[in-house]
């Protein structure tokens, strides 16, 4: 018998800009259960967004997230007596993952004394296509590129 596909998890749109990605990237940012305290940091950067630049800080980010977000992806694979990284595509909401995921571990390690100021920065950074983020998205993208010899022993 085959096994039922998992049903696709719906996200309640958050209370400020009324948008499920938001709600995803808050889930992304809280530690320990602390959503209220995730939301606080979130909202924070968006407004430290604001006073840098006119335009809507959500469309900041979102532009921001669009230029992180990873295109390929390399996986390992033991082929005889050694693992080969062989480049695979990525799904499109394992790309917003993926950009999510890497935009806030990258602000993490930012020196700046506030998360909320670090998540600001690295956002700006991300929309500019410079910083840490896009350097790490870019390292993806080579590893991929010098192991595209063994793209067609995809799984």
């Amino acid at each position: 018998m085959r096994q039922r596909r998992k049903k696709e998890k719906v996200y309640m749109p958050d209370p400020l800009f009324n948008d499920p990605l938001v709600t995803r990237f808050v889930n992304n940012l809280m530690k320990n259960g602390k959503k209220n305290v995730a939301y606080r940091i979130f909202y924070g950067a968006m407004e430290r967004i604001d006073i840098i630049e006119e335009k809507s800080s959500l469309d900041i980010w979102k532009h921001g997230l669009k230029n992180v977000m990873p295109h390929v992806e390399v996986k390992s694979r033991r082929m005889g007596g050694s693992n080969i990284q062989i480049p695979v595509p990525i799904s499109s909401k394992n790309k917003v993952t993926k950009a999510m995921k890497l935009l806030i571990k990258c602000a993490s390690l930012r020196k700046e004394n506030t998360m909320e100021k670090k998540l600001a920065l690295e956002i700006w950074d991300a929309y500019n296509e410079q910083g840490e983020t896009i350097k790490r998205k870019e390292n993806i993208h080579k590893m991929a590129e010098a192991n595209k010899a063994f793209s067609h022993f995809r799984f």
